[in-house]
């Protein structure tokens, strides 16, 4: 069994449809996607699993973490985790309605496996990822990982689905910061990412051979100074702060989609074969990790 592109369309299309745009300020719109993940989390309901959210102010503002858990409550977490606001007034297909709609066929495939796994993993969707509030307390992502610190929760590790469905076959579609990695890497925009900072070298290829194992497309890995601007450009950094190992899964973001952050980022562009492909190489990691 493995992912339903026609489920992941859903979703994409579900998300890049609300108007406005679901930004931060946008509430209503916001909340129309976090009651639509919240919906998709409470269909998965078991014995051994529990939806909640996490609820948090941002000047003078709410804002809702959505957190669907499988598993026992005792054994470690293992985080997947993925935005769900956008950039200004655009749909965000890739940036990052790609990733949610991952997170949630994840979701589905560990609904489908069972209750005998070794971790206790809790899928998330945060709010306030991108601008104003990146790199702030005010992240949903940074609420989470200080919560799970503050409770003193043992965490094996957290993956995070951040644009996961632009793909391009042409040579010379992917793009590099320098020269150095331009060398190293395929310069054709078919492969995902295993994204991680210096020092997480043996947890980034171990997650990138289990993807592998299961996705029929080609897995990438790197490592990156976490003062590399690169390195830590989504939820995963908040989790660095407290010492649990985490890492991004991602298609490169700007350095191939030329959508980025623009009205052109469309259902349209994504490809959903690929996205499925990510999706089942990340559950293969938690499975096997």
């Amino acid at each position: 069994m493995g992912a339903d592109q026609n489920r992941l369309y859903a979703d994409v299309k579900f998300l890049t449809s609300l108007q406005p745009a679901r930004n931060y300020r946008n509430l209503r719109s916001l909340n129309e996607a976090a009651d639509y993940i919240k919906a998709e989390f409470e269909k998965l309901q078991a014995e051994d699993s529990r939806v909640e959210e996490q609820v948090f102010r941002a000047d003078g503002r709410q804002y809702r973490n959505l957190i669907l858990s499988f598993g026992s409550e005792e054994a470690p977490r293992l985080i997947i985790g993925a935005h769900y606001d956008v950039y200004g007034e655009y749909p965000g297909a890739d940036d990052n309605a790609s990733a949610v709609a991952g997170l949630l066929e994840t979701a589905r495939l560990l609904h489908h496996y069972g209750s005998n796994l070794k971790y206790r993993v809790e899928l998330v969707a945060y709010p306030n990822e991108e601008p104003p509030y990146f790199a702030t307390q005010y992240m949903g992502s940074a609420v989470h990982a200080k919560s799970l610190h503050d409770a003193g929760a043992a965490v094996r590790a957290m993956l995070c689905y951040e644009m996961i469905g632009y793909f391009r076959d042409e040579p010379g579609s992917q793009r590099f910061p320098n020269e150095q990695l331009a060398a190293r890497y395929p310069d054709t925009g078919n492969f995902i990412i295993v994204v991680g900072r210096t020092g997480q070298e043996e947890f980034t290829q171990c997650v990138q051979e289990l993807m592998q194992t299961k996705a029929t497309i080609d897995v990438q890995r790197i490592n990156l100074p976490a003062e590399m601007g690169l390195a830590g450009l989504s939820d995963h950094r908040n989790y660095w702060k407290y010492g649990y190992e985490a890492l991004m899964i991602n298609d490169t973001s700007f350095l191939r989609n030329p959508h980025y952050h623009l009205a052109s980022d469309t259902i349209e562009t994504l490809d959903f074969k690929r996205m499925a492909e990510v999706v089942n190489g990340t559950y293969a990691v938690v499975l096997g990790l």
